[in-house]
């Protein structure tokens, strides 16, 4: 009989979404609903021949890989995973296989952080809750400007959202073009420039050596005292210390993360106590239609193994 873990699933949603009674061979299907790392993941999965991870949250580097000696198959969710060692996978014999993505729902995620941040929504809400009334003042979006980090799918449908909200939208990445920006309406201008002149900054670029640490202490102090900046892509690509202390010293409006360092959020993180941070526990792709596609191609990938034939094979 195969065993099955499914990692990370805090909704208990892999029962909901999908059904794991059609796989075409006996399985014992163990869904894990907490996050643990390291010697505790190697601990958790030894036994297991298959493995279901839920996007990046669990890394599989070769020292893991390696001690997983029954693992013959790992899925993630998406047809791309950083925190896989595809290279030790496939030495060790390892098949890879993603799935599909629900591509709107990060963007309507970091709307989401956007206008929380900008209308002071969870201070407010906790002020009313509280017996108060009105203690903030809100930031306009019809007129600013939105400055996005990347412009790929992700970045695209941000644009498009803020150009209804009569916003100006200018881009940079490092390999942007005019002609590019402009198919969605924005202007291409330099990094420095973006930071400078933007009310809203929004990061959707990939995480990589180039990016890794990108808005770090002197980056983030190019911008405005009333700037917003939101993070829906991969934590490390802003410098952790130095957002941190930009919000501690209230040098800009405020922050919407929905992604850090390290996840889950330590719960003695200094984050957690900056009320002008608001934080989400990375719920960019957490929504129905994401997983009417992550869980049943998990189940397609796994049953197409079994049968001898895996599709969806991630090799880079």
């Amino acid at each position: 009989m195969h065993r099955i873990a499914l990692l990370d699933d805090h909704q208990h949603a892999a029962a909901r979404f999908a059904d794991w009674s059609q796989l075409p061979e006996p399985a014992e299907v163990v869904a894990f609903t907490d996050s643990v790392t390291g010697d505790d993941l190697v601990r958790r999965l030894r036994g297991f021949d298959v493995v279901v991870a839920m996007r990046e949250r669990s890394a599989f580097p070769r020292p893991v890989l390696e001690q997983l000696t029954d693992l013959r198959l790992l899925v993630t969710t998406g047809m791309g995973n950083a925190a896989i060692d595809l290279d030790a996978a496939r030495d060790l014999g390892i098949t890879v296989c993603g799935t599909g993505m629900h591509e709107p729902a990060t963007a309507e995620m970091t709307w989401a952080l956007i206008l929380a941040v900008a209308r002071n929504v969870p201070v407010e809400d906790a002020a009313l809750r509280a017996g108060g009334w009105q203690h903030t003042v809100g930031l306009d979006l019809h007129g600013a400007t939105l400055g996005l980090l990347g412009l790929g799918k992700l970045g695209s449908r941000v644009a498009k959202v803020g150009l209804a909200f009569g916003m100006d939208v200018v881009a940079w990445s490092a390999n942007l073009t005019d002609e590019r920006a402009a198919e969605v309406g924005a202007r291409r201008v330099d990094l420095d420039d973006l930071l400078q002149m933007s009310d809203v900054v929004s990061v959707h670029l990939k995480l990589s050596d180039r990016t890794r640490g990108l808005l770090g202490a002197r980056e983030l102090g190019l911008l405005k005292p009333t700037a917003v900046l939101v993070n829906t892509s991969r934590g490390p690509i802003v410098d952790e210390t130095a957002l941190v202390e930009t919000l501690r010293a209230r040098r800009i409006h405020g922050a919407g993360l929905d992604v850090h360092d390290t996840e889950p959020l330590p719960a003695d993180h200094p984050l957690r106590e900056l009320r002008t941070a608001v934080l989400t526990p990375h719920l960019g792709y957490v929504t129905a239609d994401t997983f009417e596609v992550f869980w049943p191609e998990a189940v397609e990938d796994v049953a197409a193994w079994m049968r001898g034939d895996p599709v969806r094979v991630l090799t880079s």
